[in-house]
């Protein structure tokens, strides 16, 4: 399983990705890492690992991608005048056969108009989307789109609703999973005309749909995938992360007050880290770029070694259960 790395995307610059490769590779015996960027920085960077990469030889390839396009830049135009960028190469490398697939931490816009220039949508599919996994106290769910396609019609919150339910069965195992279109109330009929329009279309479909979700409940994990809008998904995720982190500092606060709390928080130390593990975004990988005639994974700008490490695993998991085929199957039995 090849697997190409966007070296120089994300916040914290090369020597994350490579240890997440070096981390990914070490864990499975099957996957082969590509990493893209200036060759001459790669080499030097890898240097510094040298102890985990002398074994690793023959599963870690740098491969030259001179140019990188960078967070500031405007992702249509950045696509067009850097075609040497290591987003551009590498799904070349995707298209041409030599890479199953690509892993990027750096700009999402220009990821994903990279993976349409270069590969094109799947068969039925109008906009590719993003879909994030994240936790519930029960499972986790995934929520489509988050940030791809914030004006969209009710066929492609359909198309959304097809792919992260075709994604959720075959990497987590989910039976037939319970969709939900989230919505102001759980009520047939409210909402705004997108929502009530995409509820007659999911009503009709052959998917496991189970009517309206409300936002205070993607939390119980009662439904598997929810679907909206990108705007909306990307507001749901946001205040998401932003009220894990705001919990965690509260409850640290609260902690230092008393001598007994102190006490009390290292009795229950490992419960606390497993609390944080939950809630940590690196324990995910990354966002599935869904929709592209491909496979594609966007991490998280801030992603740290073991973001990337899950995010490798989860595109291997991608190509390995043929999640492509089995949207373009379902999106077969039924016609928005």
């Amino acid at each position: 399983m090849r697997i190409a790395l966007d070296a120089m995307g994300g916040d914290r610059g090369p020597g994350m990705a490579i240890q997440g490769a070096l981390a990914a590779v070490q864990e499975k015996s099957d996957l082969h890492v590509i990493l893209l960027g200036p060759r001459p920085l790669l080499e030097e960077q890898i240097a510094g690992y040298s102890s985990g990469w002398h074994g690793l030889r023959d599963r870690i390839t740098l491969y030259h991608a001179p140019e990188v396009i960078t967070m500031d830049d405007l992702p249509v135009e950045a696509v067009r005048k850097k075609k040497e960028a290591t987003v551009m190469v590498g799904f070349d490398l995707v298209k041409n056969g030599e890479a199953d697939a690509l892993v990027s931490a750096g700009n999402s816009g220009a990821t994903m108009a990279a993976a349409i220039k270069k590969l094109g949508r799947l068969p039925g599919i109008s906009r590719p989307g993003l879909g994030s996994f994240f936790p519930t106290v029960k499972k986790p769910v995934m929520l489509m789109d988050i940030g791809a396609n914030v004006d969209c019609r009710p066929q492609h919150l359909y198309q959304f609703a097809v792919m992260a339910s075709s994604c959720s069965h075959l990497l987590l195992n989910y039976d037939r999973p319970r969709v939900g279109l989230l919505s102001i109330g759980e009520e047939t009929g409210k909402g705004n005309a997108l929502v009530k329009e995409t509820y007659d279309l999911l009503k009709r479909s052959p998917l496991n749909f189970v009517g309206n979700v409300e936002g205070r409940d993607v939390w119980k994990g009662d439904v598997d995938v929810i679907v909206c809008d990108g705007f909306v998904g990307n507001i749901a995720l946001k205040v998401s992360e932003g009220l894990a982190e705001a919990a965690m500092q509260m409850l640290k606060r609260e902690i230092m007050k008393t001598w007994r709390a102190k006490v009390g928080s290292l009795l229950i130390r490992g419960a606390f880290a497993g609390f944080k593990k939950q809630l940590d975004y690196a324990e995910y990988g990354g966002a599935p770029l869904l929709g592209i005639d491909g496979t594609g994974i966007i991490c998280h700008g801030a992603s740290n070694a073991i973001a990337i490490r899950n995010a490798i695993e989860v595109a291997a998991n991608m190509v390995r259960n043929r999640v492509n085929d089995a949207i373009v199957h379902t999106l077969g039995e039924y016609t928005a």
